[in-house]
Parts: C-alpha cells; structure tokens; sequence
C-alpha cells in the first residue's frame, strides 16, 4: 500500500492499494492495469463499506490459475471520506446527505479524472511491469464511482479503453449523464461494462443508458456488455459477485 498518496491537483492524499498477480515480477512480461474507485471496499474486509469488501485479489488470482484472464495489476484508489461525492460528480448540484440535510456538491470529477491520468497512473507505470496503453487500461467502479467511471470513458478515451460501471448512480443531476452521453457527435473508442440489480431503487434508468449508448453507436455483445441482475440489490456484496465477470470482461484471455 501507498498510504497517504499526495495529489498536487487536489492538494490532499489518500492510500492508494496495488495487488499484483500470481507469477508477477518476470522483467519480460508486462501486464494490464485496472484501477478501481472507492479502493477500501475492493480488497480487505477491515476497510470495506459494512465489513464487506469485493475480495478482488482472490477473485483475479483464482481466474488467472484457471487462464482465463490475463493476469492483472489491480490498483484500489481510495476515497476521501468526506470529499467523496465532490470528487465522484461531474456537476454541482444539491443532493440530501444520510442524515437528511441539503447538501451540494462541487462537481469536481473532471479535476479527480486528470489526478488519475497524470499522477497516479504515470506512478504506477513507472514502478511496475504495466502495459500502459488504453486497451489493457481499464477503471471500474460502483454507485458514484460507476457514475465516475464512466466520465473517464467520456473525458479520457485514449488513455483509459475500458469501463466497467456496477450500479452506477445515474440519477445523479436529474441524469445529467445521460444528457453528455446523448451529446456525443462521435462514440469514443471504448468498450463498456453496464450492469444493474432489479431490486435497486430506480434500476430502469441504468436500463434507458444503455438505450443511450446503443444508439450512439455501442453494440451489445461487441463493445457494450449490460447485465440487469433480477433481484440484485445496491450492496457491496452484489458488487462483489459480478467481479469475476467483469474481470472476464476486461481482461479475458481473448483481450490478451
């Protein structure tokens, strides 16, 4: 762990979690990189949202055993706590905190997205064997850090070429996501993983997003996989078993 990794553009820190794959260290093989939003719920229990993490190294070494991926560097990017959702939206715009109050948010995604491209992936590949360019980049995250994904697929394309978003809250802003998808004059050469559980408070709208991205030109099958998960709920737990599909998705043997 990198604890209290220091962000020049946000002038704060946050620990910052690599796991490397079993075999990982033969100075001719490099690998692909996936960086994950809300990095205490990706690996350890004892950090996780509820005590429940997503147990993402155990699942990428049991795939990478069976050969059905290509064996990983797997990076958790650690939230802020109370910055949280300032760094996780795109827009400002007021939103009521778990206690009830009117609260409102800064809206600095964009300025979280260059801090991940230009500091802390540049680390990342300097002090590890990574495959650095966008087809073996990928960023996955769930809630707002699916929302936050996503944007970096929008905002990014040339330096993160997968997206994986678990649930993501595209409520967010009177779904102003759907909105800038909507706006794209031109689809951005990235592959995107959408999914969403049944029993999730206004589940349809994740629904009419991949409607959005099919019509942008997205193919399902292809560079688009969405997955509606019946009775799936908003939960760490929910998140935790898709992983290994969505590992398969980003970096499946066919990916290389």
């Amino acid at each position: 762990m990198f604890a209290r990794f220091h962000s020049r553009i946000f002038r704060n820190s946050r620990d910052v979690t690599v796991w490397t794959p079993p075999g990982y260290g033969d100075p001719r093989r490099r690998h692909p990189v996936i960086y994950f939003q809300d990095g205490q719920n990706v690996f350890e229990p004892k950090t996780a949202f509820g005590g429940v993490a997503w147990g993402a190294g155990e699942a990428a070494a049991g795939l990478v055993r069976a050969r059905e991926i290509a064996p990983p560097i797997l990076v958790g990017i650690g939230n802020t706590g109370v910055n949280r959702i300032n760094e996780y939206t795109p827009t400002r715009a007021d939103y009521e905190g778990p206690d009830g109050a009117k609260l409102r948010s800064a809206g600095d995604a964009k300025r979280y997205a260059r801090f991940v491209e230009t500091e802390l992936k540049p680390f990342i590949d300097a002090r590890y064997l990574t495959l650095p360019g966008p087809r073996t980049t990928s960023v996955v995250g769930s809630s707002m850090g699916g929302l936050i994904s996503l944007y970096f697929g929008l905002w990014h394309p040339r330096v993160f070429g997968n997206v994986a978003a678990l649930s993501p809250s595209l409520w967010w802003d009177d779904r102003v996501a759907l909105r800038d998808f909507a706006r794209l004059t031109r689809r951005p050469d990235v592959r995107l993983w959408l999914d969403v559980g049944t029993a999730e408070p206004g589940w349809e709208v994740v629904s009419l997003f991949r409607d959005t991205l099919i019509g942008k030109g997205w193919a399902q099958g292809a560079d688009l996989e969405y997955r509606e998960i019946a009775g799936g709920e908003h939960n760490e737990a929910a998140w935790a078993a898709r992983l290994p599909d969505v590992l398969r998705f980003l970096v499946g043997r066919e990916r290389g």
